[in-house]
């Protein structure tokens, strides 16, 4: 092949430019009109609430925190309460040492406080139930507290938390 049949082949051609032209613009006079098909939506019906999308939501009621429960705040402020008491025996609080077997915050703010000692003989056993109740009592937003001290399931060392067996040395 020879310098000018490649020429003769070639399928393209190459334009120099200068600079090339900016797109156009969009204009208002572009936008479709209101009798156009439905095709095209105004910005208005566009942006507008599709309501078979938002029906179920906007049916229900909003969720509040409910503070009576976990998270919230007045079952927080309990469980804050109880892992202030230590155990005279022990250096860990009876939060921590699964002393502790249920916190209950009922809709009027009354907390019920299920609990065991690490014995029966516990030498705070009539003491601790009192104190319990009285710093429980004192979170703001509780109305009273009640403590019931249960002795089945009976406590052992598998209740306590991580916290408090490497507090104890015992992991």
């Amino acid at each position: 092949m020879t310098d000018d049949t490649r020429d003769e082949t070639r399928k393209f051609a190459v334009e120099e430019v200068d600079a090339a032209p900016a797109p156009p613009r969009a204009r208002v006079d572009d936008a479709p009109a209101d009798d156009a098909p439905e095709v095209y939506e105004t910005p208005t019906q566009k942006f507008a609430r599709k309501r078979d999308y938002l029906e179920g939501f906007l049916a229900q009621e909003p969720e509040g925190e409910d503070p009576t429960g976990p998270g919230g705040m007045i079952y927080e402020g309990v469980i804050s309460a109880l892992k202030e008491i230590y155990d005279p025996e022990i250096p860990v609080n009876i939060y921590e040492l699964g002393l502790i077997y249920g916190v209950d915050v009922s809709p009027e703010h009354s907390v019920a406080i299920t609990m065991t000692l690490t014995t029966p003989h516990c030498p705070v056993a009539e003491s601790m139930p009192g104190e319990i109740e009285m710093r429980v009592a004192a979170v703001p937003g509780v109305r009273d507290c009640e403590v019931n001290l249960v002795w089945d399931p009976p406590w052992d060392m598998a209740k306590m938390s991580d916290e408090a067996k490497l507090e104890l040395g015992m992991l």
